[in-house]
């Protein structure tokens, strides 16, 4: 009985092999790189969070390098693609999905860390017009943080930069690893910051009037 249960614990403890890092807020996220890199980790990161990463000493990879598609629409698609989700979404013990990602040459995603841009700090700009402020609205990360929280079994997500440390931590203390219940814990969390960030859109654009067709 002790050698099934920790063969199930062991199921969905594996090692953390590959994150996607895309960060507005920048602080602390040195320090779990550094903590990643050295787990030999490897780090697929967007433009500003890879710039600075490499002022850091640290390299990634730019997320157009690893699905092979660049940045379209003016920067408005660049991780809504099938390799980034596939690879946050994929169960990893089913045949059929491993099988898929076998004939697409796509690779597992084990960690997210993804912070968005206060939807607050941009309401309270009075020079935004609501026009404006919809186009700063952030879809790539809302998207990849609900796919990571979902399949939270084998994926890592971490949306708040005070978790670093201590998900650092627990890597450090399980060889690589994220416990189970520190990715469900993260993904409860991850799920509570995607609904504010609707919430607080719908709420805004409520009071507004509607633009000019």
């Amino acid at each position: 009985m002790k050698g099934a249960i920790r063969m199930l614990r062991n199921r969905w403890m594996s090692k953390i092999q590959r994150v996607i890092i895309s960060c507005h807020d920048k602080s602390g996220v040195v320090e779990l790189a550094r903590v990643l890199r050295d787990f030999r980790v490897e780090i697929i990161s967007t433009e500003g969070t890879r710039r600075v990463l490499h002022e850091a000493g640290i390299e990634s990879r730019e997320i157009a390098d690893f699905t092979g598609t660049r940045e379209l629409l003016s920067g408005r698609v660049k991780s809504l693609h099938p390799k980034v989700h596939a690879g946050l979404l994929g169960i990893r013990e089913n045949k059929l999905h491993q099988e898929e990602m076998q004939t697409y040459e796509y690779e597992w995603v084990d960690m997210l860390v993804v912070n968005l841009h206060p939807l607050d700090e941009l309401i309270a700009n009075p020079a935004l017009t609501p026009d404006e402020l919809v186009d700063q609205v952030d879809i790539g990360g809302v998207a990849m943080i609900r796919s990571a929280a979902k399949n939270f079994r084998y994926v890592t997500v971490v949306v708040n930069p005070e978790r670093y440390a201590s998900v650092a931590h627990e890597m450090q203390a399980h060889e690589g690893s994220v416990p189970f219940t520190t990715r469900f814990r993260l993904a409860q969390e991850a799920f509570a910051a995607t609904a504010r960030y609707d919430e607080v859109l719908a709420e805004y654009l409520q009071r507004c009037e509607p633009p000019e067709d």
